[in-house]
């Protein structure tokens, strides 16, 4: 429900703290919108959305914004994340499982998320850090469990300053605790993900032959692959592993890690490979086949030097 004829958001590195600094949510939210940044209400005390359609429904709109908030005062702000608010952000979690700050520390350090605008303390004791999103580019909302860290980007929402949350039975406000100083920076979120949950090398099997050059060649260029182009990618290498008398375990020892680099998950890596050999038993199997004929890519990936 982004109103497209509201001013495009005007944020800054001081927006956030003028806007927290606002004792009541309803004058808040009001604030948000007449700076051009869609929100939604959420219940009071809490991050459930109190709209039908949750965050899809957030506008920039101050008439529909002061609507909302005179029938729920105190109703907690909900901002969406994404291209609708021009805003990312890496949540680190706090709780009785772990905490995230060590694993956002050291991504920090390897120049990450260094470039965050402004961090918000939040209720549990975690942290926000809030980043211009992206133009043009979609950056979908993401979790790892095993780091207590998640990213909140297109498809989802973070619960905006100077929201309350009921923590052991204590009212407790997002605050906003610093605001940059130094270079803002966009977050490439899939380097972050990577970075945080490397991705697991399969096995290599104890009789799979020793790897040629061609077969390197191939995994470099399936690591490489972008997304939108990996599955492709995968299956085009997949069929010239076929070609070049290599079997089905060896395709998944040494494609499989490239094709988890470039962001493929394991279960998808192994149907693609599966199909590459499925439909190459296939044509190998019958006469039909034209002399020369070659199994799988079409013409524009055949192009493709190694």
């Amino acid at each position: 429900m982004y109103d497209p004829d509201h001013p495009v958001p005007r944020w800054s590195t001081v927006t956030m703290r003028r806007v927290a600094e606002d004792p009541a949510l309803a004058d808040a939210a009001l604030r948000y919108a007449n700076l051009g940044v869609a929100v939604f209400p959420c219940v009071p005390g809490g991050k459930q959305p109190l709209t039908s359609n949750g965050f899809h429904d957030a506008t920039s709109s101050a008439r529909i914004v002061h609507h909302w908030w005179q029938r729920n005062p105190d109703a907690n702000i909900g901002l969406p994340t994404g291209a609708v608010s021009g805003l990312v952000v890496v949540d680190v979690d706090v709780h009785t499982a772990g905490s995230g700050y060590a694993a956002f520390e050291r991504s920090r350090a390897s120049g990450l998320t260094e470039g965050w605008g402004w961090l918000v303390r939040t209720p549990s004791g975690g942290l926000h850090a809030y980043y211009p999103a992206t133009p043009e580019v979609e950056q979908r909302s993401w979790q790892v469990p095993s780091a207590h860290v998640d990213f909140r980007g297109d498809g989802g929402y973070v619960i905006a300053p100077p929201s309350r949350i009921e923590v052991n039975r204590h009212s407790t406000t997002y605050d906003v605790i610093a605001t940059a100083h130094h270079p803002i920076q966009r977050l490439d979120a899939c380097r972050l993900r990577q970075f945080l949950e490397p991705p697991r090398r399969l096995p290599l099997r104890p009789d799979v032959p020793t790897i040629g050059a061609r077969p390197d060649k191939l995994a470099d260029w399936v690591a490489s692959r972008p997304e939108g182009a990996r599955n492709g990618g995968l299956f085009w290498a997949a069929c010239r592993m076929v070609e070049h008398g290599h079997d089905y375990h060896e395709s998944i020892a040494v494609l499989g890690a490239a094709a988890q680099t470039a962001g493929l998950p394991e279960q998808e890596i192994e149907s693609t490979i599966s199909s590459a050999y499925r439909i190459a038993s296939r044509l190998s199997a019958t006469d039909a086949a034209p002399t020369g004929s070659r199994l799988g890519p079409i013409r524009p990936i055949e192009g493709i030097a190694l």
